[in-house]
């Protein structure tokens, strides 16, 4: 049975109607044509379909939108936008990170999140904190330079 969420997303209350379990990811891009978070294996997995939920980075594509509560959402069209890109945006086009870019979304959402907790991360922090979103084309070793420069540290370790 449909019911009304009010939900916080890239800063504004928005209001949709629909089943409880409907996922988020579905509410993203069905509903209000945010089209940055990919459905990719629909079992959390992949991280295609990556958002920061109070700031933390989470799979859209299971999580329930009775589950968000008054949770701030972020989509990667609230991280930057293409005449103001956030930094990690301008550092994966640098780096040329991104070859087919289906898992980009997920890619910039969680380096956000691992950047926002840990301000300069070493090699292996980034393999961690990134090793939740899989890129099909194998840029990994583009994607840890990316995350380093994003950083500003491309030059250490």
């Amino acid at each position: 049975m449909s019911q009304q969420f009010r939900l916080n997303i890239n800063g504004r209350q928005v209001s949709v109607t629909a089943d409880k379990d409907t996922p988020l990811l579905y509410i993203l891009r069905d509903d209000l044509q945010l089209n940055g978070p990919k459905y990719g294996c629909g079992i959390a997995q992949c991280g295609s379909c990556m958002v920061l939920v109070n700031g933390e980075a989470r799979t859209s594509c299971v999580m329930p939108v009775s589950a968000v509560g008054n949770a701030k959402i972020t989509t990667i069209e609230g991280i930057g936008t293409a005449e103001k890109p956030h930094p990690l945006q301008l550092a994966f086009q640098e780096e040329q990170a991104a070859q087919c870019g289906y898992c980009l979304n997920g890619m910039v959402v969680t380096a956000k999140a691992l950047l926002d907790r840990q301000t300069s991360p070493g090699p292996d922090d980034i393999k961690e904190g990134m090793n939740k979103v899989l890129c099909r084309c194998g840029t990994y070793s583009r994607i840890l330079k990316t995350v380093q420069r994003a950083a500003g540290t491309s030059n250490k370790g």
